[in-house]
């Protein structure tokens, strides 16, 4: 079992900048298959960033691509979000999840076996 933990999140004003950390505890860290997740008020948790167990291969969808960043360092066993170029719509609770069994679905809620809390982004207008 793994337990996650994100940070980072906060106020920004739309155009600037945040990075999430997620720090997983245990020692098995670099065998998970991590994503990020966000949720607004009254919508669905939707799929935000994913990133393979070597970081060979990372998937973002089109909303953000060119403007968020998925990144690991399994030696400090954290996952890393950099969001620049924020805009309102970004706007969500952020959440970081893990994946002990990877079978493909990356943008899917329902691959992922641990989350975290959750972390509060506000882009302000």
């Amino acid at each position: 079992q793994v337990q996650l933990v994100e940070s980072g999140g906060g106020l920004v004003q739309a155009g600037g900048s945040l990075r999430l950390s997620c720090t997983a505890s245990g020692r098995t860290f670099s065998s998970y298959f991590m994503g990020w997740f966000r949720q607004a008020p009254g919508k669905e948790r939707e799929f935000v960033a994913a990133i393979s167990r070597n970081s060979a291969n990372t998937y973002l969808p089109q909303s953000v691509k060119g403007r968020f960043t998925i990144s690991r360092d399994n030696a400090k066993n954290t996952v890393y979000l950099q969001m620049n170029s924020l805009k309102p719509e970004d706007t969500a609770v952020y959440y970081c999840a893990a994946d002990s069994s990877y079978s493909g679905s990356y943008y899917s809620v329902y691959e992922y076996d641990y989350w975290g809390q959750g972390t509060q982004v506000t882009v302000s207008s």
